[in-house]
């Protein structure tokens, strides 16, 4: 299985940190963000990966190159024109993703969910998401857990976050184009058809969307 790391986002809320460092290269435990992925993608056998970028992107090129040293192999899909949003950015990279059903982890989360244990897509499935407990700053949550289905109706209460950690078959994006797109509308209209299943995470799990959390995250990791 290929994987996929999203790194093309702007971080606006992490200001000033992210003016002058992109948002997966923040350090959790003196590693960036990205460097914890890649180390949990090569324990689980996964070394082919394809990295999106867009603000700052060159720094993220200079410091992981072909992902030799990491033991894994990366290339990159750059968004020169500014950032494609999830849909788009995953839609641009199809062809270095290949045919297969594929691995996407957002690059702006700290989890340590173990990539082993990642589900295998079922005939007519189009996705496999993770989801997690609602964390303070999601307290609705995104979509509900049914038998192990995904669903979007707002009258159901069990409604968890999505990780950002997925498996994808590249039919979920087949007939799009290479434009400026959101993945949640493209992942309802799936799952009206029955075809996103999902599991719950209970283990370490942080969106690093502001400088507090990731405060937060590393006096939880340093500390322990």
């Amino acid at each position: 299985m290929k994987a996929m790391i999203l790194a093309a986002g702007r971080g606006e809320r992490m200001k000033p940190l992210t003016d002058r460092c992109p948002k997966p290269l923040l350090k959790v435990a003196g590693r960036s963000l990205i460097e914890h992925h890649l180390h949990r993608l090569k324990a689980a056998g996964i070394t082919d990966i394809v990295i999106n970028h867009a603000w700052l992107g060159e720094q993220i090129e200079q410091f992981f190159a072909d992902g030799k040293r990491f033991g894994v192999n990366i290339q990159y899909s750059a968004e020169n024109d500014g950032a494609l949003e999830t849909a788009g950015g995953i839609v641009k990279a199809l062809p270095l993703l290949g045919d297969e059903p594929f691995l996407v982890v957002n690059g702006d989360i700290y989890c340590q969910y173990p990539f082993t244990r990642l589900p295998v897509l079922q005939q007519g499935e189009l996705a496999h998401l993770l989801l997690v407990e609602n964390p303070q700053h999601n307290p609705n949550g995104d979509f509900a857990l049914v038998d192990n289905r995904l669903r979007s109706a707002k009258a159901l209460n069990n409604k968890y976050t999505y990780s950002g950690i997925g498996v994808y078959s590249p039919k979920l994006f087949s007939g799009l184009s290479v434009e400026k797109a959101p993945l949640a509308p493209i992942l309802v209209n799936a799952m009206t058809d029955n075809k996103i299943s999902g599991s719950l995470y209970h283990g370490l799990w942080s969106d690093i969307g502001t400088p507090q959390r990731l405060a937060q995250i590393n006096a939880l990791i340093v500390g322990k």
